[in-house]
Order: structure tokens, then C-alpha cells, then sequence
């Protein structure tokens, strides 16, 4: 049982879940493409399993024998071939035990999340309020030649007539768009602060920044952006358009804000800043924004850095980043939760955010 225990781990923690964030050791799980189409008509399958003495394939393949062999990077793969055309239900049975691919798409969906609250009425426990319905958009990514999706949050009897702000909330790496509404608690916390009165009316867009951070630029403004212009009515500028992300998803922020300083009004970097920054890089990024600083100065009506105290591992790169906007004289606000850098930290920035927009 303790060697099953320990195969389980390692497939789901070093398989990419929503644990995951910018900054731990970075596995082959990473890059991996669990199930392969081959030009022969075979199909691969692959789990990183590196401590598991056997593997084996489960689901909707009757007649179809999968024999996995190990590589020396702890990838366990199986060629099965002449797969038909057609939708397939699979597992992966790993030392005996079925497991769910850590790298599906929609893992963060089905993941369970433990809800600890020990009897307290806390802020993003699920309450007897009316929910805003979550719904899942798909749409085709130009940037990246795609299908990509994002989650969207709508406050509990909104009529859809009703032109509505739009604040934008992405999350870390090794997540996805789901995650802010699982592990997240986001749509139970504006749910509470909705019911409140402590929120205004909005639409909260939750889409999928797992991409390269200076790439997501383009996918945020030439692709999701516009597809949340045409599935909702929306209030349009600066005013009325919000920007928040954490970790990996709060360099997204700063690569949006600073590539678009006119689009964002309301923004939220969490527990991130850019990283691996020299003194040379500190003081280009600096020079940048001293050019940014009248735009950003006139648009963002708040600007707003949030760490998770001294123990945030993004600790010392996000004081770099605030330094510079310091010295490049833009107007922002600073503040700390402690907790590290975690869901804990996070789930509070979502609670202050929140309440401050649109007003």
C-alpha cells in the first residue's frame, strides 16, 4: 500500500495540477501530450509515473491491448494501434489503482477540493444566497490556432439585457480556467459579496493563461476580449474594465498593463513581479515605465501589488517590481496577507478586490 501511495503522489502532484505555481522543480510532466493520434493510425498513451512498478490502460478500448514500457524520464507510454474513429472513455491503472490523466484538460474540474471551514461562516464557504450561473465559453484562439476555453461568472439574477462591467481574473501556473471557481472559491466569494450589497453588478471572466506570459498578451486582447464582447453586453474602457492575476497569471497582468496601459482601469498583481531580473533588466523595465507612466497615472484608477508576506516565495521579485513602479513615479498601492504563496493569500485578495471596482 505505501508503494501505491507513493506512485499516486508522483502522478498527481508532478503532473501539473492546480497546486502548481511558478517557482517548484519543473518535471517531464510539464510538456507532456498524454494521448498521441500517429499518422499510422495508433494511438499513444503516456502518464508520468516515475515511482510505479506497473501501468496499464483502462476505459472504452474492448479488444484493444495497451502494453506501457517505462523511459528513463519516469514516462510510462503505450502504443495501441489501429484505434478507430471515435469517442473514447480512459483510465490509467497505475500499480492497481485507477487514476484520472493529470493532464486532461478539464483535470481542475474534477479534481475534488477540500472545503475546511472548522463551523466558521467564512467569507468563500458556499452560503444560502442566490448563485450567479458559471458558465464554460468555448471559442477559437487566432493566436494560438486552437479551440481554448474560459470560465465566466454573471451575478444571480442579472436580466441579460443589462450592459455590465468586466473584470478579468486569471489564475497561476499549472492551473487553468477552471481553477479560480474550484480551489478558487471565486464564485461562492462574489456570490456572498453580491448578496451583500458589497460588489457591484459585473461579469468576471476566468480565461485559461496557460501559455507563454508574453504570448497571452495577444490571446487576451486579440481573442478573449472580443469574444466576451460578442456572448455578453458589456460597459466598455477603462472605467469599467478590471485586471487581476496571480503568480504566473499576475506576469500576464503586468505584460497587459504595460502593453496596454489604456485597456485596464482596476488592477490586481498577486504574488508575482518579473523574476530572474538583473540589476541592467530592473532599470529597463524602470526606464519603460517612466514612458508608461502618464497613461497608466491617467487610467488605472487602482493599481494594486498584493504579496503573501515574507514567506511568498515571489516575495523578493515582487518588491523589485513595485520598486520600479516607485521609481518610475506610478501611482500604486501596496499590501500584504500572510499565508505565503498560496490559495489561502489569494482567496483574500478576491475578497478586497472585488468590492473596490466599478465605483
Amino acid at each position: 500500500m505505501k508503494k501505491v501511495l507513493c506512485s499516486l503522489l508522483c502522478v498527481v502532484f508532478c503532473g501539473g495540477t492546480a497546486m502548481a505555481q511558478r517557482g517548484r522543480t519543473i518535471s517531464p510532466a510539464d510538456t507532456l501530450r498524454s494521448i498521441v493520434a500517429n499518422s499510422d493510425g495508433s494511438v499513444s498513451f503516456r502518464i508520468y509515473a516515475p515511482k510505479a512498478q506497473e501501468v496499464t490502460l483502462g476505459g472504452d478500448f474492448s479488444g484493444l491491448r495497451a502494453v506501457f514500457s517505462k523511459g528513463d524520464n519516469g514516462i510510462w507510454t503505450a502504443r495501441v494501434p489501429k484505434v478507430g474513429t471515435d469517442a473514447y472513455r480512459y483510465f490509467f491503472v497505475v500499480d492497481g489503482v485507477k487514476v484520472i490523466d493529470p493532464r486532461y484538460s478539464l483535470y481542475s474540474e474534477i479534481t475534488p477540493v477540500a472545503r475546511i471551514t472548522n463551523d466558521e461562516d467564512i467569507f468563500w464557504a458556499k452560503r444560502d444566497v442566490p448563485h450567479g450561473p458559471i458558465q464554460q465559453i468555448s471559442y477559437y484562439s487566432t493566436t494560438t490556432g486552437r479551440t481554448r476555453s474560459m470560465h465566466v461568472w454573471v451575478p444571480a439574477g442579472n436580466a441579460s439585457w443589462k450592459a455590465l462591467p468586466v473584470f478579468y481574473l486569471i489564475h497561476g501556473g499549472g492551473d487553468n480556467d477552471a481553477s479560480w471557481t474550484g480551489i478558487g472559491c471565486a464564485a461562492d466569494i462574489l456570490d456572498n459579496l453580491y448578496a451583500e450589497g458589497k460588489i457591484k453588478p459585473m461579469i468576471v471572466v476566468m480565461p485559461h493563461g496557460g501559455m507563454d506570459t508574453k504570448l497571452f498578451v495577444d490571446e487576451m486582447v486579440k481573442d478573449i476580449m472580443p469574444r466576451v464582447a460578442q456572448q455578453y453586453r458589456i460597459k466598455r474602457g477603462p472605467a469599467n474594465t478590471a485586471l487581476a492575476g496571480l503568480s504566473m497569471g499576475g506576469l500576464e497582468t503586468l505584460n497587459l498593463i504595460t502593453s496596454y496601459p489604456e485597456l485596464f482601469g482596476y488592477i490586481n498583481v498577486m504574488s508575482s513581479g518579473w523574476f530572474g531580473s538583473d540589476e541592467a533588466a530592473l532599470r529597463e523595465h524602470t526606464a519603460k515605465l517612466r514612458t508608461l507612466a502618464p497613461k497608466l497615472n491617467k487610467t488605472a484608477r487602482l493599481l494594486r501589488f498584493t504579496m503573501g508576506g515574507r514567506e511568498d516565495f515571489a516575495w523578493t521579485n515582487g518588491q523589485q517590481t513595485v520598486n520600479c513602479f516607485k521609481e518610475a513615479g506610478i501611482k500604486h498601492e501596496y499590501s500584504e496577507t500572510p499565508g505565503g504563496h498560496s490559495w489561502h493569500v489569494w482567496h483574500y485578495d478576491l475578497r478586497d478586490f472585488a468590492p473596490r471596482l466599478f465605483k
